[in-house]
C-alpha cells in the first residue's frame, strides 16, 4: 500500500457498517483519521461495531442525526445508501466530499486495476478474469462488488499484484480520481431506477469507470449494446477493445463460424465452453479481450473457458444427478436473468423453479422467454406465486404446481422429471420472503437435489 499522510487528524464519517463500511473504518483508523461510523440499525452487540470500538472509534446506531456532520472532513458512504439520504444530501449541502471505498482504494493501491461493470454478468465475468490472469506476469487479487471489501485487500497488494474489481454503479459514483488500466463494460439495462431515477443517470454513473482513463489505458465493450456505445465507449479517452456476438469486430473478440477469435487468434471453438448460454458468451468474450489485451497467452485463456462451468448461483452447474442436469441460478433476482437463463438450454426439457419476494411488479415480460423455452413443469412458491402463475399460463405452460418454498420443490421437481431433463432454479425475484439471501436460498436447492445422488 502506498504511504500517506493525507488523513491524519482529518475528521471521516463513514456511513453505513457493511463489510465496505467496516473495512473502510479500518483503514482511515490505520492512516491516523478520527473515525465515526454510523448505521441506520442498532448496533449494540453487533461484532463489527464492537471491534471498532475497542479501536476507538466512535459507533452510532440507530438512526442518522444530523450532528454527525458537524467538523467533518470527508464521508466514506456505503454504496447502497442513496444520495437522497437526509444526511448525505446535508453533506452536500455542506460541501464535505462523499466518496465510496472505491476512491480510496485506488488512491493507495500498489496494485493496478481491472474494473469491470454492466447491468448482468459482472460476477461471471469478474471471476473469469480472475482465473485467466492467473496465466499473467501479475498475481490476480479478485474484490470488490463480488464480496470482498476493496479497502481490505490494498494493504496487502503490491505491485506484483493486479486487482481485479466487480464494480456497481453504486459505487462507481463514489470516485473523483479512481483509475483502472484496463475498464470492462457489459452492457446497460434498465436497472436500479429507483436509485438513479433515469436511465441517462445511470450509464453516466457506469460510465464513470473510464473517466480517468488515459490513452494507455483500455476499454473493453460490448459493440452489440448501443448504450454501451453511445455513453461510454464514444466518450473514452482509453484504447477501445470491442467484443460482439453479432459481427467479427477485428480490434477485439469475436465469434466466427462457431468459433471464438481475439482480433485475428484463434481462441477455442464455442461448443468447447464450460458455460452455457448466449449471455455468457458474451461474459467470455469481455473476460478474453481483457485478458489477452493484459498480454495473457491464448492457451491460457481457452484452459480456463474449458474448465469453468461457472460462479456459484449464477446459472451454477450443481452436476448430472440421475440423467438429469441441473443448475442452480438463485442470483437470476429479476426477470431479465431468469430469461437468460431459460436461452440457455435450446432442445432441454426444463423443470423450472421461481418465485420470491414481491416489488410489485408483473412478470409480463418474461412471458415471452416462458414461451420460447421447451418447459415441461413449473414449480412456484413464495409472495409471487400468483403472478408467476398468470404469467405461465399467458405462456401455455400446461403443468404449474405452487408449492411451499425451494425445499418443497426440489422433490417434487425430481419427480417429474426424466433423464435427459434440466432442472433449473431460477427464481426471477428477490429470497427476502423466505431466505436471508439469494446465497441461502441456492445453497437449500443444492443440498436438497444432491441427496438424489
Amino acid at each position: 500500500m502506498k504511504k500517506t499522510t493525507a488523513y491524519v487528524n482529518k475528521n471521516v464519517l463513514v456511513l453505513g457498517l457493511g463489510k465496505s463500511g467496516y473495512a473502510a473504518a479500518k483503514l482511515m483508523h490505520e492512516l491516523g483519521a478520527f473515525v465515526t461510523v454510523n448505521d441506520k440499525n442498532n448496533m449494540d452487540g453487533q461484532p463489527h461495531a464492537e471491534e471498532l470500538k475497542a479501536l476507538g472509534l466512535t459507533v452510532v446506531g440507530g438512526g442518522h442525526p444530523i450532528n454527525l456532520l458537524d467538523g467533518i472532513d470527508l464521508m466514506i458512504k456505503n454504496p447502497g445508501i442513496p444520495y437522497s439520504n437526509p444526511l448525505v444530501k446535508e453533506a452536500e449541502a455542506r460541501k464535505i466530499p462523499i466518496i465510496t471505498e472505491v476512491e480510496i482504494a485506488g488512491e493507495l493501491s500498489l496494485a493496478p486495476f481491472i474494473g469491470i461493470t454492466g447491468s448482468n454478468g459482472k460476477t461471471t465475468t469478474t471471476m473469469l478474469i480472475g482465473e485467466m490472469m492467473k496465466g499473467s506476469a501479475k498475481q490476480p487479487i479478485v474484490a470488490g462488488n463480488i464480496g470482498t471489501a476493496l479497502t481490505s485487500v490494498v494493504e496487502e497488494a503490491t505491485a506484483d499484484n493486479i486487482i481485479v474489481a466487480e464494480l456497481s454503479s453504486f459505487q462507481l459514483l463514489g470516485i473523483r480520481t479512481f483509475h483502472p488500466h484496463i475498464a470492462v463494460v457489459l452492457n446497460i439495462f434498465d436497472h436500479h431506477l429507483d436509485y438513479h431515477g433515469t436511465v441517462e443517470n445511470y450509464a453516466e454513473a457506469k460510465a464513470q469507470i473510464t473517466a480517468n482513463q488515459t490513452a494507455n489505458d483500455y476499454l473493453i465493450y460490448n459493440a452489440d449494446s448501443e448504450r454501451v456505445v453511445d455513453f461510454i465507449a464514444d466518450k473514452t479517452k482509453a484504447i477501445k477493445v470491442p467484443f460482439s456476438t453479432q459481427r467479427i469486430e477485428k480490434e477485439g473478440a469475436y465469434v466466427r463460424d462457431g468459433v471464438i477469435f481475439f482480433k485475428d487468434q484463434r481462441i477455442l471453438a464455442c461448443s468447447e465452453m464450460g458455460l452455457p448460454g448466449a449471455h455468457n458468451l458474451q461474459n467470455a468474450l469481455a473476460a478474453i479481450a481483457a485478458s489477452a489485451s493484459f498480454g495473457v497467452p491464448a492457451t491460457s485463456i481457452a484452459e480456463v473457458l474449458k474448465a469453468f462451468t461457472g460462479v456459484r448461483h449464477r446459472l451454477q452447474f450443481v452436476g448430472n444427478i440421475q440423467g438429469r442436469t441441473v443448475y442452480n441460478d438463485s442470483k437470476a433476482t429479476n426477470i431479465l436473468a431468469t430469461s437468460q437463463a431459460l436461452k440457455a438450454f435450446p432442445g432441454k426439457k426444463i423443470v423450472l423453479l421461481a418465485g420470491g419476494l414481491d416489488r410489485g411488479n408483473s412478470f409480463d415480460a418474461l412471458v415471452p422467454s416462458l414461451k420460447a423455452a421447451e418447459i415441461k413443469v413449473v414449480f412456484l412458491f413464495g409472495e409471487t406465486t400468483e403472478k408467476l402463475k398468470n404469467a405461465c399460463e399467458q405462456a401455455g405452460i400446461q403443468s404449474i404446481h405452487c408449492v411451499r418454498n425451494v425445499e418443497a420443490a426440489v422433490p417434487e421437481a425430481y419427480a417429474v422429471s426424466e433423464p435427459g431433463d434440466v432442472i433449473l432454479l431460477s427464481p426471477a425475484c428477490a429470497s427476502w420472503d423466505q431466505y436471508k439471501s439469494f446465497e441461502v436460498r441456492g445453497d437449500i436447492f443444492t443440498e436438497e437435489m444432491n441427496k438424489f445422488r
